[in-house]
């Protein structure tokens, strides 16, 4: 079964977040946009330079009122440990949430049972709590964080325009469709 507007089980994580750990929960999301990054493991390959494009992105998403949360089955000491000795990871500026029990990435059905790790799974969700984008890679293909700006910015945009949908390569400020039965074999 899908994810797609379900909404986010209950959990509680704890973070690094800008020097602090801090701690997370289903009730954190609620109010405000966010995307859910989950990736591998810390201390890899395609990881940092996923985590660093979103940071390097981070204020485009802050702008669009969208928080962004990095997410791997590490601990919350793994990702300071990663964040005080890489180039890369220094430069993010959202929470990492530890996810050591799994809970977080089976919730979300990106759990790799028999590695104990996440696939590339990215989830943008409403301020409701609920579910609008799912996408999952294979761990060897990594994300764009353009890209899941221009999708944060479709999901904005239907949201706040009931009866409006984003056609394909569609970005802020480009025509949308309204369905209609005149709109039928018109396309």
């Amino acid at each position: 079964m899908s994810l797609i507007n379900t909404q986010v089980k209950p959990f509680k994580a704890t973070a690094y977040h800008a020097g602090k750990f801090v701690e997370l929960s289903e009730e954190s999301l609620k109010g405000k946009w966010s995307v859910f990054v989950f990736y591998p493991a810390d201390f890899t390959f395609v990881c940092p330079t996923e985590l660093e494009d979103l940071a390097d992105n981070y204020a485009e998403f802050q702008k669009l009122g969208v928080e962004v949360y990095g997410i791997s089955t590490d601990s919350h000491f793994a990702h300071k440990a990663w964040h005080d000795t890489s180039d890369a990871i220094k430069k993010v500026n959202y929470a990492l949430i530890g996810d050591p029990t799994g809970l977080l990435s089976r919730n979300f059905q990106v759990m790799i049972e028999e590695e104990g790790m996440a696939l590339r799974g990215t989830f943008v969700i409403n301020p409701d709590g609920f579910i609008k984008v799912m996408e999952v890679h294979d761990n060897g293909i990594g994300r764009d964080a353009s890209e899941l700006l221009r999708k944060v910015k479709a999901a904005q945009y239907v949201a706040s325009h009931p009866g409006e949908v984003c056609p394909a390569k569609w970005s802020e400020g480009a025509a949308t469709l309204t369905p209609s039965l005149d709109l039928v074999g018109k396309i």
